[in-house]
C-alpha cells in the first residue's frame, strides 16, 4: 500500500514539474516574440527615418517642398526588399562638404492610336476643321536632371534639360531651366528662375506621380496655368498647412521669348494646402497605403495680364493657351467678327481640390472658375460680351488592387463654357514590376468629346471626339 501511494506521489511531482517547465517554455516563448516584434518594428521606423532623409535630400528639389510627409500613418501593404530606391530621386554623384550633385532621370515611351477620332469637327462659329489623327510610337519626353546644394545646405539649385520628342522642329521642343532657392527655416524660402505656377494641383509640382503618364484630364489642362520665369516664395504656416506664392512674366514662358513679354509682371499665382494627417504625399492615388484616413484640401488663385504676343504658338512643348470652350485660341485674329482682334485681356482663374486616401484607395476632385476680361484690341468695342466666364471640374478615384503592383483607376473631367460644354472620361491601370514607382507600364482608354485642348506632345488634340487608347514605358529614377 505504501509503495502504491509513493507512486502516485512520484508521478503527481513529476507532473507538476512537467506542467511548470511547460508554463516556463511557453512564457519564454511569448518573451522572444515580443522581442522579435519589437526589433522589426524598430527596423521599420529606422527604414522609414531613412527614407526620410533621403526624400528630404532628393524630392524637395523641384517639388518646392521643405518637408517629406510624415510616415507614422504609411505601412509596407508588401514585402520590401534591401535596399529600396525612392522614386524620382536619382543617385549622388558627388558629395563634400562643400556641396552635393545629384542627378536624376525621367523618360516615356508612348504608343498613341487615335484613329478611332471622327476626321474633322465643327467649331461653335461653324467652321470645319481637320483633325490630323495619329498613331505611332515616340520616345515622348526625356529629362536629365542635377539638383544640390552649395556651401550651405540652406542654399540648393536644380538645372535641367527636357525635351519633348514628339514636338521635334518646334519652339521649346528642348529647354535648358532651373532654379535657385535659400531655404531660411522651414517656415519661409525664396527662390528664383523657372517653375510652374500653382494654379492647380498638377501644377503644384506633383509631376511625375500622376495616375496617367504626362497628361492631364481636359479641364484641367484648359484651366491651369503653365511654367514662367519668376521668383517664389513657399512654406508651412503651421504643420500640415503650408503656403506657396508666385510672381512670374506670363502664365507660359516655354516658346516666349524675352521681346515678346510685357512690362507689368504682373502674374500672381498662390497656393494654400491644407493636410491634417501631415502624410497625404504629392502622388495622386495612394501607392503608399495608408493605413489610416489621410485627406488633402487646397485652395488656388491666379492672375496674369496677357497678350497675344506673350503667349506661346500652338504647339510649343508644355505650352499654356488662353482658349475659349470650344478650343479656338481668344487671340485668334477674325475669331470673333471681320477686322476684330483681341490683343490683350485679364485672366483670373481659381480653383479648390480636396482628396482622400485609405488601404490602397483614393478620391480625388478639383473645381474650377476662370474669368476673363478686360479685352483690348481692334474693334473690341463691337464685341457683343465683356468677358467670358467657365467653369468646371475633374474627378479621379484609383485602387491598388495589387499593393504596389497593380493599380486600376478612372477618372473624368467637364467644362461648363459660353462656346461650348466638352466632356471627357478615362480607365486605366499602371503595373509596377519592381513594387516601386521608379518604374511602371500603364495602358489607358479615353473618350474625348470635342475636346477643346492639346498639342503634338499630348495624347489628345484640339477637336478630338471619340476614343483614344495609349501604352507607356515610364521611368522616373
Amino acid at each position: 500500500m505504501f509503495r502504491k501511494w509513493m507512486s502516485v506521489l512520484a508521478f503527481g511531482c513529476v507532473s507538476l514539474a512537467a506542467s511548470r517547465v511547460g508554463a516556463d517554455e511557453a512564457e519564454l516563448q511569448r518573451k522572444v516574440d515580443a522581442q522579435d516584434a519589437l526589433i522589426h518594428k524598430l527596423e521599420d521606423r529606422l527604414q522609414a527615418l531613412e527614407d526620410e532623409r533621403a526624400m528630404k535630400e532628393g524630392d524637395r528639389q523641384t517639388q518646392e517642398t521643405m518637408k517629406a510627409p510624415e510616415l507614422d500613418n504609411v505601412q509596407p501593404a508588401a514585402p520590401q526588399p534591401e535596399t529600396r530606391h525612392l522614386p524620382n530621386t536619382g543617385h549622388a554623384i558627388v558629395q563634400s562638404e562643400f556641396g552635393t550633385l545629384n542627378l536624376r532621370l525621367y523618360t516615356y515611351v508612348r504608343y498613341l492610336n487615335q484613329m478611332a477620332w471622327d476626321k474633322t469637327y465643327k467649331d461653335s462659329f461653324g467652321n470645319i476643321k481637320p483633325v490630323d489623327r495619329r498613331q505611332d510610337v515616340q520616345l515622348n519626353k526625356v529629362k536629365l536632371e542635377t539638383y544640390g546644394w552649395l556651401g550651405t545646405e540652406k542654399l540648393r539649385y536644380v538645372l535641367y534639360v527636357w525635351t519633348a520628342n514628339a514636338s521635334q522642329g518646334l519652339g521649346a521642343q528642348v529647354v535648358v531651366a532651373g532654379n535657385l532657392r535659400y531655404e531660411f527655416n522651414e517656415h519661409f524660402a525664396l527662390a528664383a528662375g523657372i517653375t510652374s505656377l500653382p494654379g492647380t494641383r498638377s501644377t503644384s509640382h506633383q509631376f511625375p506621380f500622376w495616375l496617367g503618364v504626362d497628361n492631364r484630364l481636359s479641364a484641367d489642362e484648359y484651366f491651369r496655368p503653365s511654367y514662367t520665369s519668376g521668383i517664389w516664395a513657399f512654406g508651412d504656416i503651421v504643420p500640415g498647412l503650408s503656403y506657396f506664392t508666385m510672381i512670374g512674366n506670363n502664365l507660359s514662358t516655354l516658346g516666349v521669348d524675352a521681346g515678346q513679354l510685357d512690362p507689368r509682371l504682373d502674374t500672381i499665382s498662390t497656393t494654400v494646402a491644407w493636410e491634417p494627417t501631415r502624410d497625404y504625399g504629392r502622388a495622386f492615388g495612394d501607392f503608399d497605403w495608408h493605413e489610416s484616413l489621410s485627406t488633402r484640401f487646397a485652395i488656388h488663385y491666379t492672375h496674369s495680364t496677357e497678350t497675344a504676343q506673350g503667349q506661346p504658338n500652338q504647339d510649343d512643348f508644355e505650352n499654356s493657351q488662353i482658349r475659349i470652350s470650344d478650343g479656338n485660341q481668344i487671340f485668334q485674329a477674325g475669331l470673333f467678327g471681320p477686322g476684330i482682334q483681341i490683343t490683350q485681356v485679364r485672366y483670373q482663374m481659381g480653383a479648390l481640390d480636396a482628396g482622400l486616401k485609405w488601404h490602397g484607395l483614393s478620391l480625388e476632385g478639383e473645381y474650377y472658375f476662370r474669368l476673363v476680361d478686360k479685352f483690348h484690341g481692334d474693334l473690341t468695342d463691337s464685341l457683343g460680351f465683356s468677358n467670358f466666364k467657365d467653369h468646371g471640374f475633374q474627378l479621379q478615384a484609383s485602387a491598388m488592387l495589387v499593393p504596389q503592383v497593380f493599380q486600376l483607376y478612372v477618372g473624368g473631367s467637364k467644362i461648363f463654357g459660353q462656346f461650348g460644354e466638352p466632356w471627357d472620361s478615362r480607365v486605366g491601370f499602371n503595373w509596377f514590376p519592381f513594387a516601386n514607382q521608379s518604374f511602371r507600364w500603364n495602358n489607358e482608354v479615353g473618350f474625348y468629346a470635342h475636346c477643346p485642348v492639346g498639342g503634338i506632345a499630348y495624347p489628345y488634340q484640339v477637336g478630338g471626339n471619340g476614343f483614344l487608347f495609349q501604352s507607356n514605358l515610364e521611368l522616373a529614377f
